[in-house]
């Protein structure tokens, strides 16, 4: 769930957005019991301070929100968001005349604030709300929100109910919502559509949660685009099984999935013209008789054979045989987004979102679009000579290369042999593990923002 803006018109109080440069200027400004108030709490305008100004007779009159200096701007974003939370209920309206970008990402800010996941218990609404600011686009604002709320809901929802038949309902219900057309291959049938490595990764699976492979397309007009997204929708590591401390939160190894359905919402929603499609293997990574095995050796779409040396490297696997599926057909751009590797997490921490390109000019509006929309974003190399650690020999490819070096750069590599150029990779985390700004603890869309500021750059558009 996730917050509207105020209806237009509504009365709302004014809320400055202060930093310290500015501070004295804006108490200066103040009737003179909001600011003889304000002196008094000590306001500073440090990053997320939040303070209510009463008027003469105790009533609201305004409030202040501080942005901090420009080093705090640097080490977080969002500041404003948190008001949301903080200040009475009522109507709010920014005050004064902040930066286009100011105050865009105060008004997405305000939104996703606002995000409640409340399937199983009820989360208490915020009771704010805010008025678009004047001259942000409400309503591609509200579109950005709204595909967060779904990564998040996605991510956030346990695999009890996120099986990869619960994944094909959500998107099945994106598809319907946007018209989009949608075909779905599930269990055997995948050996029969050549897509032998999803079968492999999801066999050992109950029935009811088989693995399948999700082709949605939407858009007659513009440039393709190509969007793949990793639906492990719980991964045990398969037989190399994962200990305990590491399996809980495996619910969300489905994040490139949720991460590229968030984006595909944006994409439809804001109805760019594009030739969209959007390719997720969903599967469960389980254990039982059926299990695939260390040491075998699998067949892949592009007839690449590869070496299993560990079942808990099983995202590349069902990612392989859908780029490859994808290199079937012209595209402009191919994007994977996943959860892959947890050497990408020791490199880079939760909060930025590690990213391969094939091309520089890609990799460069990547980087501007995450830096202008508040969604960092980090370029990693496709290094070359790291091409002979996943080539084991008895394989054209190893599923896990030894000896612990490099694992995200190699599982990259690993990808780039079955995809089609121009390429990028996402090797995300998809969960916030303490609540920032914006970002309350849990399911969180990472790169998809900044994919999608740089679509017209990407795409010609």
């Amino acid at each position: 769930m996730i917050p509207d803006f105020a209806s237009a018109g509504t009365p709302a109080t004014p809320l400055h957005l202060v930093t310290p440069d500015s501070l004295e200027e804006a108490l200066s400004a103040l009737p003179a019991p909001a600011e003889a108030w304000a002196r008094a709490q000590g306001f500073a305008a440090k990053p997320g301070e939040v303070l209510a100004l009463p008027d003469a007779e105790g009533g609201l009159a305004a409030a202040l929100v501080g942005l901090g200096d420009a080093a705090a701007a640097r080490r977080g974003r969002f500041a404003a968001a948190v008001a949301a939370d903080r200040l009475p209920a009522g109507t709010y309206a920014l005050a004064g005349s902040p930066s286009p970008a100011i105050a865009e990402e105060t008004a997405l800010g305000w939104l996703l604030q606002g995000y409640r996941f409340d399937r199983y218990a009820k989360q208490g609404a915020v009771k704010t709300a805010l008025l678009c600011p004047e001259g942000v686009d409400a309503a591609r604002v509200q579109a950005i929100a709204a595909g967060e709320a779904l990564t998040r809901d996605l991510i956030n929802t346990p695999a009890s109910d996120m099986g990869p038949a619960d994944l094909e309902a959500a998107c099945n219900t994106l598809a319907q919502r946007f018209g989009a057309r949608m075909a779905v291959t599930r269990g055997a049938d995948l050996i029969a559509k050549d897509l032998p490595l999803i079968h492999a990764v999801g066999r050992a699976a109950a029935p009811d949660r088989a693995p399948r492979l999700i082709d949605m397309r939407w858009g007659s007009e513009g440039p393709a685009l190509t969007l793949v997204g990793k639906g492990v929708c719980f991964d045990t590591g398969g037989l190399n099984l994962k200990p305990g401390s590491s399996m809980g939160l495996m619910k969300k190894d489905m994040g490139g999935a949720a991460t590229v359905l968030g984006l595909a919402q944006m994409i439809m929603a804001l109805e760019l013209k594009v030739r969209l499609r959007v390719l997720i293997p969903a599967v469960e990574n389980s254990v039982s008789a059926d299990s695939f095995r260390p040491g075998d050796i699998l067949h892949s779409r592009k007839g690449l054979t590869v070496e299993i040396n560990n079942t808990d490297a099983e995202g590349r696997l069902v990612l392989a045989d859908a780029l490859a599926l994808a290199a079937e057909e012209d595209s402009a751009l191919t994007i994977s987004m996943a959860t892959l590797t947890g050497a990408a997490r020791v490199a880079v921490g939760p909060d930025l979102a590690p990213f391969y390109a094939s091309e520089d000019s890609a990799a460069a509006a990547i980087a501007a679009g995450g830096a202008a929309v508040a969604d960092p974003v980090w370029r990693m190399p496709f290094h070359e000579p790291y091409e002979a650690m996943i080539e084991p020999g008895i394989a054209d490819l190893d599923n896990a290369p030894s000896g612990g070096m490099a694992g995200s750069i190699t599982a990259a590599l690993f990808l780039r042999r079955f995809a089609p150029a121009p390429y990028v990779h996402f090797d995300i985390y998809g969960w916030n593990p303490k609540a920032a700004p914006a970002r309350p603890k849990g399911g969180v869309g990472m790169g998809a923002r900044a994919l999608l500021a740089a679509l017209p750059q990407l795409l010609d558009l």
